[in-house]
């Protein structure tokens, strides 16, 4: 049973708050993939804190008019479902990552921050460390001088007090 206006208004209405956040929104055709296939994918996106969602194609249109992201029109034909992600990396990783796994999810196009992205532009961006992971590196670069300092002191003290507990030795020796 199809909705009537006032449930696709609201369905818009919602769509185009997640859109409003949204750095990146990745569409891809589900045509083929079992449930339970579909349901492990909108686990996974709900863990990632990506919006997944089946949409009607007009209704989806509707929601990125106006919007940066409003280059995806063009590209939303056929059984689409559109991942939508706070996240620069989030939506693209999810889909590239199922897609990998199941041959039936075909990525057909991206969006990220008004950039229209292609299939292997979507690859490239899921590609891309998550925020936290390029934090972690950025201090490991970070402190790599410092701990490299650090130990070059702990090493010469320890030479330096290596050689005072030989001197001592040597002079006991001699005495004898």
């Amino acid at each position: 049973m199809g909705l009537n206006l006032n449930d696709k208004k609201a369905v818009v209405a919602e769509v185009s708050a997640k859109v409003a956040s949204a750095q990146t929104i990745v569409v891809a055709e589900y045509r083929g993939i079992q449930v339970g296939h579909l349901t492990q994918l909108r686990a996974k996106a709900r863990t990632q804190g990506v919006y997944l969602r089946v949409l009607k194609n007009t209704l989806a249109r509707r929601s990125v008019e106006g919007t940066p992201f409003a280059s995806l029109a063009d590209a939303m034909t056929g059984p689409l479902i559109y991942s939508i992600s706070d996240d620069a990396v989030a939506a693209a990783r999810v889909i590239n990552d199922f897609a990998k796994t199941n041959d039936k999810l075909v990525i057909k196009a991206g969006n990220y921050a008004g950039k229209s992205l292609d299939k292997a532009a979507v690859a490239a961006l899921a590609s891309i460390p998550s925020r936290e992971v390029l934090i972690s590196q950025l201090l490991g670069v970070m402190l790599a001088p410092v701990s490299g300092f650090a130990r070059g002191l702990a090493a010469l003290a320890a030479k330096k007090s290596e050689g005072s507990e030989a001197a001592p030795a040597a002079e006991e020796t001699a005495a004898a």
